[in-house]
């Protein structure tokens, strides 16, 4: 099982590399961007970047999630390639035609959006679906054969490029929304061409037949799932637009922004998990694999949600404008939400492993249509908080429901008593340091950040770790400690010695 651990941690790690270092020069940047937009510039512009990426899983019709699980079912590197070549000669057509019926709507669709009418910032957002859907697509193309570096190379030069051109648009032209969406899609149009280039062997106008069928039948259900599953995450922003205004939406999407530190775990996880998932071919070790890697899933993301939560008014003090400092209300309850998708992913391939995706959009609705309610219940009387309980209980009715589904359909043994132990022990922690210790100054950052560690020991002393990981955890204890000693040896019969001593302390912790 740890090997599974391990490479999903690698090829996870490699994956969203680019993408720490573009939450890093994001974050950096934010008080650069503060002081340049106003609060609602920046609502106006996330809603579209949001709407972008709805559309775009609605045009895409379930072909990228065809494409991850049907390369797998091939051996041979012809029907492969076949595989390939369909899902982008078929993305090509539908984001084409998807494009021109959405622009030829771009006024209207601008005031429902975005409560007034501004058809050239609508029309940007179209030309960055066709962008978005397609760059998706050809990033995706490295992860079938898990070619990280490629796929590193290119999320950076688009980061590198993203950065440069916002900062020039925002900062030196003032063009406010205008500049962070041209910002955003103009950098990828470009990573976009070299990636045509790149993968021209795969690129295809017309898709096969005989492949595009079974894909779709396989892929369409997952759509309408997609899209209500993504609607917990624009319901909240239209809802705030509407009932307390784009100044308000520009506050949510802001700590949205400061929950990146766990969208970036969430993310790789996200990328590397798919395709790890479907490889297992042995369905009983992918049930332990898959269970396993739940649990190791929340341990981290958990003490990151806890350490961001505790400390949330001091990176909104320190990163953005003082106009922006409400957002540290919703930061905990966005990052709990960000979490605990990454769960139904898990829950989603399960049921994607024995082909039952028919069963997402009934889960998926329940959830966004039990957000729709919520939002227009909290968001009137609590504003950014409201939209934050209403993302945490709608995931957690789709979580409860989807559980239900995988029990039917491919059971999953949980490890329960763990994961409890991790939600609880977080949960109680945050409350204590909400309820007990300073909100400012230097003393309340320090005491707070002490929490984090009294998490894990706390999981520690409550029995969390099995006696194997105790082993295990022992084991590298040594081997730093070891290395630690060799540095230090005064000559190389020391070291020998030295060598020796742990070689025979390995064989113990493993005996």
């Amino acid at each position: 099982m740890f090997d599974y651990v391990r490479r999903l941690a690698a090829t996870g790690a490699a994956y969203t590399a680019s993408s720490v270092i573009s939450k890093l020069f994001a974050v950096a940047l934010l008080p650069v961007y503060t002081r340049h937009l106003t609060r609602a510039d920046y609502g106006a512009a996330e809603v579209l970047l949001s709407t972008v990426v709805a559309l775009s899983i609605f045009f895409r019709l379930g072909i990228i999630e065809a494409l991850l699980r049907f390369y797998y079912r091939f051996d041979d590197r012809v029907d492969r390639v076949k595989v390939a070549r369909t899902s982008v000669g078929f993305l090509l057509l539908s984001t084409t035609a998807g494009a021109l019926v959405v622009a030829a709507f771009a006024g209207p669709l601008s005031e429902l959006l975005l409560g007034h009418r501004d058809t050239e910032l609508m029309l940007i957002a179209v030309g960055g679906l066709w962008i978005f859907t397609n760059y998706e697509l050809m990033m995706a193309l490295f992860r079938l054969d898990e070619r990280a570096r490629d796929y590193f190379t290119a999320s950076l030069t688009n980061v590198l490029l993203t950065i440069a051109l916002t900062v020039w648009l925002v900062v030196g032209r003032d063009e406010g929304a205008k500049g962070l969406l041209l910002g955003n899609f103009g950098a990828s149009a470009i990573v976009l061409a070299g990636l045509f280039y790149v993968h021209r062997n795969l690129v295809a106008l017309v898709p096969s037949g005989d492949f595009l069928r079974p894909m779709l039948r396989f892929g369409l259900p997952t759509m309408p799932a997609e899209i209500s599953l993504y609607a917990l995450n624009f319901i909240d922003r239209i809802a705030l637009v509407h009932y307390v205004g784009l100044a308000e939406a520009g506050l949510y999407s802001l700590a949205v922004k400061f929950s990146q530190v766990v969208t970036v775990v969430v993310r790789a996880f996200n990328l590397a998990w798919p395709p790890l998932a479907y490889s297992i071919r042995d369905d009983d070790e992918a049930r332990r694999a898959y269970s396993v890697i739940v649990t190791y899933y929340l341990l981290v993301a958990f003490t990151i949600v806890l350490a961001l939560s505790l400390e949330a008014r001091w990176v909104v003090r320190l990163l953005a404008a003082p106009a922006f400092f409400d957002s540290y209300k919703a930061i905990p309850l966005v990052s709990t939400g960000v979490t605990l998708y990454a769960l139904f992913l898990v829950l989603s391939v399960a049921v994607g492993r024995v082909g039952r995706t028919e069963y997402n959009f009934p889960v998926t609705a329940a959830a966004a249509g039990v957000n729709l309610l919520l939002n227009v219940l909290l968001v009137p009387s609590l504003k950014l908080v409201g939209a934050g309980l209403a993302l945490v209980g709608a995931y957690v009715v789709m979580l409860a429901l989807m559980y239900a589904v995988t029990q039917r359909v491919f059971p999953l043994p949980l490890e329960w008593a763990r994961i409890l132990r991790i939600v609880g022990l977080a949960g109680a922690v945050f409350a204590f340091g909400e309820l007990v210790l300073p909100t400012s100054g230097a003393v309340g950052f320090l005491a707070r950040a002490a929490l984090v560690p009294l998490f894990g020991a706390l999981l520690y002393a409550s029995g969390f770790l099995h006696q194997g990981e105790v082993r295990r955890l022992r084991l590298l204890v040594e081997r730093v400690r070891r290395r630690s000693v060799e540095r230090s040896a005064e000559s190389p019969e020391d070291l020998e010695a030295l060598r020796s001593r742990a070689d025979l302390m390995d064989e113990v912790h493993e005996a």
